[in-house]
């Protein structure tokens, strides 16, 4: 195996372009998540990114280019973690007084543990598992592409300027609306998200995990509201019992996976991964070690229970994994509730303290958005050779600068505007549901049949986790991700010779409104300043 001395993939330069991309990519990921609440995947945009910047440079190769934007990424997965749990304490209370280290030290907690994630699991789920994770292959076709030229590089180039487009024409003039609503069904949420992203990731998926994610967000947005209306009596009470199931079923699917899938492969799936990776052992013991003190110390919490939280976070780390691999997306927020929540159960006195409990939801949401989603580089990183080494170092630097800069750009907008919440331009729609998930379960009946049906069905072959993502998501997204997979199906029944084509678009759509939603949120995070 090469080793860090001679990897041509990792070098000063690397770093660098790392890590200014990633002080980049943190603060408008920061500014979407708060505004939109959520985050686009940046994945192909800093692939685009870090190419241009590298073939600047000259004298650069793919699996360098892939490094940079491993990088990049991470610094907008830790924003997005912040931004999906942090400002519920201004929400709770807006006069409440938190200072930099209190969210820098969250941040950075849930990078080192998020990293532990990745060693332990990657060659597991990277290398075994059959999922298909879809931002990682559109990644791995454009860096190809770019790299190649000819037919494929102008199919996967001319869909994402297609996309970018679209994206432009719908963010940032407002000539294309956001959502298309079905007549009658408005008030339900029905309707279609005109996303070009949607659609590849829908595409790269396929009929299969979409047709269930699919399924659950009818259960959730049409059925539930249709048929439950005349016996929770109101339609916020209906969507509570909604959003409680869902949760409900993406814990219990998850808790499924640990004791079936997880907990008897053990040995393959952490030790076998360990041993791929020289710098792996040091790392995890180093890290575990300075994770443990930090917990202590920073949270005010004793050894049990800091021993706890990081086992609780590594068991949703796995979670993220899964459900990433499978959907290419990580709903963080709820990762973190998920741990808050058995934490308070468990520690009473922890449970008193909602700014702990606030910084542990903060760490898991981290933590498992670096762990889910960046497994997307490293599938990438798989299907280009680049030595996972590299992308681990550089995923740590990119990790540490979205933690400074996720930071600051969260107390800059605060002060720019005041408030975050319902009410405010700064929506912050997740974290707002982290401050009620701190105050109580808004439906505790619905959340312990969604998480009982959650491991009842995934030992039927069911995965839950999808289902409970489709029921806890917008129809709106869902069902323009599902067109894209019916299209794939039937490209696959009529011409499947065009399959590999259709994989290049629907890329190019997944990069094109990724790469044109990041500019369009930095020229309105400057144009706020």
């Amino acid at each position: 195996m090469k080793t860090l001395l001679d990897l041509k993939e990792l070098r000063v330069r690397t770093l660098i372009t790392a890590s200014i991309g990633s002080a980049v990519i943190s603060l408008s990921s920061l500014y979407v998540a708060l505004r939109m609440g959520a985050l686009p995947w940046p994945t192909v945009f800093v692939a685009i990114l870090s190419m241009g910047i590298l073939k600047w440079l000259k004298n650069t190769n793919i699996n360098e280019i892939n490094v940079a934007h491993t990088g990049m990424s991470a610094g907008a997965l830790v924003a997005g973690g912040i931004a999906f749990t942090i400002p519920g304490i201004w929400i709770i209370n807006k006069s409440q007084n938190i200072n930099f280290l209190f969210v820098f030290l969250s941040a950075l907690l849930g990078t080192v543990i998020g990293l532990i994630g990745i060693i332990a699991i990657r060659a597991y789920f990277i290398e075994k598992s059959n999922l298909p994770y879809p931002i990682g292959v559109a990644t791995a076709n454009t860096l190809i592409a770019g790299d190649e030229g000819g037919k494929k590089a102008k199919i996967v180039f001319s869909s994402l300027l297609f996309s970018s487009i679209v994206t432009f024409l719908r963010d940032g003039f407002s000539f294309i609306p956001q959502v298309i609503f079905v007549k009658g069904l408005t008030l339900l949420g029905i309707g279609f998200f005109i996303s070009p992203m949607a659609l590849g990731i829908g595409y790269i998926i396929g009929i299969t995990y979409m047709g269930v994610w699919f399924i659950g967000s009818v259960i959730g947005n049409l059925i539930f509201p249709l048929f439950l209306t005349n016996w929770l009596s109101t339609l916020e009470k209906v969507t509570n019992f909604k959003v409680n199931l869902g949760i409900g079923l993406i814990i219990g699917g998850g808790v499924a996976i640990v004791l079936k899938d997880i907990f008897p492969k053990t040995k393959e799936i952490f030790l076998k991964s360990v041993e791929n990776l020289k710098i792996a052992k040091i790392f995890i013991i180093v890290a575990l070690g300075v994770v443990l003190v930090l917990e202590i110390a920073f949270l005010n919490i004793n050894f049990i229970t800091a021993t706890l939280i990081a086992i609780l976070t590594l068991i949703t780390i796995v979670m993220a994994a899964y459900i990433d691999g499978a959907t290419g997306i990580v709903p963080m927020e709820i990762f973190g509730i998920i741990v808050l929540l058995v934490v308070k159960f468990i520690t009473p006195y922890v449970s008193k303290d909602y700014l702990t409990l606030f910084a542990i939801a903060a760490v898991v949401s981290v933590a498992t958005g670096i762990t889910g989603d960046n497994l997307q580089d490293f599938k990438t990183g798989n299907i280009l050779k680049t030595n996972p080494n590299a992308q681990l170092i550089s995923e740590l630097t990119g990790g540490i600068v979205g933690s400074i800069f996720g930071t600051l750009g969260l107390f800059i907008l605060y002060k720019a505007y005041g408030s975050f919440g319902p009410s405010s331009f700064l929506v912050a729609p997740q974290a707002f549901a982290v401050s009620q998930m701190i105050q109580g379960l808004k439906d505790p009946r619905a959340f312990f049949c969604g998480f009982i049906l959650g491991v009842f069905l995934y030992f039927f072959h069911v995965p839950s986790m999808i289902l409970g993502i489709g029921i806890y998501l917008p129809f709106t997204i869902s069902s323009t991700a599902f067109i894209g997979s019916l299209i794939k199906a039937l490209v696959i029944k009529v011409k499947k010779e065009q399959n590999s084509n259709g994989e290049l678009v629907a890329s190019g759509l997944l990069g094109g409104e990724g790469f044109a939603g990041t500019i369009v949120a930095i020229i309105r995070f400057i144009w706020r300043l």
